[in-house]
C-alpha cells in the first residue's frame, strides 16, 4: 500500500502543478480577448488567429484543470443527499462512482480521442478559416486532459481505499473549505488594508 500511496502523492503533486500553471492561461486568454476587441473596435483590425487562440486557451483551461478540480474535491456533487450518510458510506459512494462512472467514461473518451488527435498531427491539420492556426495542438489537449483525469481518478481510488483500510485520513481527499469564522477573519483583515 505504501507504493500506491506514494504514487497517489506523485499524481496529486503533478496535477497541482499543472492546475496552478494553467491558471495563467486564463489571464492570457482575457488579455488576448481584450486586445483583440480593442483592435477591432478602435482600428477595425482583427484576425481569425487571435480568435482561435482564445478558444485554444479556454480548451486548455477546461481540459487541463479538470484533474486539478477533482484533486481538490471541487467537482459537482450531490452533497445534500450524500452528506446525510456516515463518512465511511460517503467514501464507498465515491469509490463506486470513480470505478463505475469516472474511470470507464474517462478511458472511453481517451480511447476515441487519441486517434482523433494523432490523425490531426499526422496531417498537420490547419484551420479552414483565413489566417487560422494549426489545429492539432487543440486536439492533442483532449487525450492529455483525459490522461491527467484518469491518473487523478486512480489517485482518488487509492486514497479512498487507504481510508477504508485506516491508513489515510479523510483530510487527504476532503474539500478544504474555510470555516465561517476564517472567512470573517479574512474579510476583516482585507478591510483593514483599505
Amino acid at each position: 500500500m505504501s507504493f500506491l500511496l506514494s504514487l497517489s502523492r506523485f499524481i496529486d503533486a503533478l496535477n497541482e502543478k499543472i492546475g496552478h500553471g494553467i491558471s495563467w492561461a486564463l489571464l492570457l486568454a482575457v488579455l488576448i480577448c481584450t486586445g483583440n476587441a480593442v483592435m477591432r473596435y478602435i482600428f477595425n483590425i482583427s484576425s481569425n488567429g487571435w480568435l482561435e487562440i482564445q478558444w485554444y486557451l479556454f480548451g486548455a483551461i477546461f481540459l487541463l484543470a479538470t484533474s486539478y478540480t477533482l484533486r481538490r474535491n471541487e467537482h459537482v456533487r450531490i452533497d445534500v443527499i450524500v452528506g446525510r450518510f456516515s463518512k465511511r458510506t460517503q467514501v464507498w459512494i465515491d469509490l463506486l462512482g470513480f470505478l463505475l462512472f469516472l474511470m470507464p467514461a474517462t478511458l472511453l473518451i481517451l480511447y476515441y480521442s487519441t486517434p482523433y488527435a494523432l490523425i490531426s498531427i499526422e496531417n498537420q491539420e490547419v484551420s479552414s478559416n483565413a489566417g487560422g492556426l494549426i489545429v492539432w495542438p487543440a486536439k492533442l489537449l483532449i487525450p492529455i486532459g483525459f490522461v491527467l483525469l484518469a491518473l487523478q481518478g486512480v489517485s482518488e481510488i487509492i486514497k479512498r481505499i487507504g481510508y477504508l483500510k485506516g491508513v489515510v485520513p479523510a483530510s487527504a481527499f476532503e474539500k478544504q473549505a474555510a470555516t465561517p469564522e476564517e472567512e470573517i477573519a479574512a474579510i476583516k483583515a482585507a478591510n483593514k488594508l483599505n
